[in-house]
């Protein structure tokens, strides 16, 4: 019974003949002719995807590339010692990677469409889920490719360790002189490969392809200490990253939970916080009450708690700057005012505002309608205040917003035009944070 269990996990009933797969392989790894165009096409598909932010389009650009031949010879030539095998895959990966970032450079440069939307930003922070699925994908990859039963394995590999949306968002990066867009899409991209090729040098010495053997017994050594050599260079980036990614990670989840459970000041909203994880800082802009140093001091000296110890936290009066930055009307610049004025003042209007139940619930259908015109809405809030002028009360409709991306002055217009015409008050502050 034990023996019919462990033969189902047995490779060597579908296994394909080494000498095909490395066939295979060896063919996928050269780009010129066909393949070359295939790859310039796929580039400037999924570049097209990710301009539009359409999944559907990016995925088929994944299917059709051909990037993940030369990515696999890398691990075959360094599993079987096959030194002309690794030198080939290695030129041909770099001249398809240069190429394809070419590529979609020129595209990017061109177009009109330069916003960042979230199938872009979604490739500039790689985290520790992209080195695992790179991992597995790539077992998935090589374990296919060796057998007799492909199945329709290779495309969903091709799709799940996407090689080709990482190397566009770096061509974007690079035409919009955003480096930090481009950095960060290279190095997912860079993750990418070398865990691939890890996976299939692992499965390649595991599943016994024959070694090849060199002429002398000298060039025999030279190649051995060469392979050996690129094996140690492309398995210690892996460590590095693999180690990174779980500091970075790990960061961010102490510093978001730092700031739900102990970044809370009383009448005070919290409008913007910025977390990064490599320089290891965190921003925090308020709006609302004048928060004193004392209790800045206080937040700071929590950071040891969560085993923050190395972070630098700035936390900003965002209101203050509002008022100095923009010009609006007196109704707006009391609001601004009410906010830094007494404890004793916000408790008064924020009981009053409590029993405007009909004006709550006007707001929570209001903001419910926003957030599905404008799908960059990261969260926010839509209060209703009254405010005493010196002859009547007016109303005044807080509006706060963060957006995943900036949002242009003339779609920020628009958005607060709108917003008037639903809510249909006095006034309306509509602050944008991303």
């Amino acid at each position: 019974m034990a023996k019919n269990l462990f033969d189902n996990f047995s490779l060597n009933y579908e296994k394909e003949k080494y000498e095909t797969v490395i066939e295979n392989i060896n063919n996928g790894v050269v780009f010129k002719g066909t393949n070359l165009w295939i790859l310039i096409f796929a580039i400037l598909v999924a570049s097209l995807g990710l301009n539009v932010n359409s999944t559907a389009v990016i995925i088929g650009a994944m299917l059709i590339s051909p990037l993940m031949g030369p990515i696999m010879g890398i691990g075959l030539g360094i599993g079987i010692n096959d030194l002309s095998l690794l030198r080939k895959a290695l030129n041909n990966y770099f001249f398809a990677s240069g190429t394809g970032l070419i590529t979609s450079f020129i595209y990017f440069f061109v177009t009109p469409l330069n916003e960042a939307h979230s199938e872009i930003l979604a490739r500039i922070s790689p985290n520790i889920y992209d080195v695992l699925i790179a991992f597995f994908g790539g077992f998935a990859g090589i374990i296919a490719t060796s057998s007799k039963q492909k199945g329709n394995v290779i495309p969903g590999v091709a799709i799940a360790t996407a090689l080709m949306p990482p190397l566009c968002t770096a061509g974007y990066g690079l035409a919009t002189l955003k480096l930090n867009f481009l950095f960060g899409a290279l190095y997912l991209f860079i993750i990418n490969t070398v865990f691939i090729a890890l996976a299939t040098l692992i499965t390649v010495r595991l599943l016994r392809f024959p070694g090849k053997h060199l002429a002398t017994e000298r060039a025999e050594k030279r190649a051995h200490r060469i392979i050996i050599a690129i094996a140690i260079i492309t398995v210690l980036p892996s460590i590095y990253f693999a180690y990174d990614i779980i500091q970075q990670n790990k960061f961010m989840q102490q510093a978001n939970r730092f700031i739900d459970l102990e970044a809370n000041f009383t009448n005070d909203y919290l409008l913007k916080k910025t977390i990064d994880p490599k320089a290891q800082t965190i921003n925090l802009v308020y709006g609302g009450k004048e928060i004193t140093e004392a209790e800045i001091s206080a937040l700071k000296n929590k950071l040891k708690k969560y085993g923050l110890v190395k972070c630098a936290l700035d936390v900003k009066q965002g209101f203050a700057y509002l008022t100095e930055n923009t010009n609006t009307d007196n109704e707006i610049n009391q609001v601004d005012l009410a906010f830094t004025e007494k404890d004793k003042e916000i408790a008064a209007l924020q009981n009053r505002l409590s029993g405007f139940t009909s004006r709550e619930k006007q707001a929570e259908k209001v903001y419910n309608e926003l957030e599905t015109l404008y799908p960059i809405i990261l969260k926010g809030t839509i209060k209703p205040q009254e405010i005493k002028d010196s002859s009547h009360i007016i109303t005044l409709w807080q509006v706060f917003i963060q957006t995943k991306i900036r949002v242009s002055k003339s779609e920020e217009i628009k958005m607060k035009n709108w917003l008037k015409e639903r809510l249909e008050p006095d006034s309306v502050k509509l602050v944008l944070t991303r």
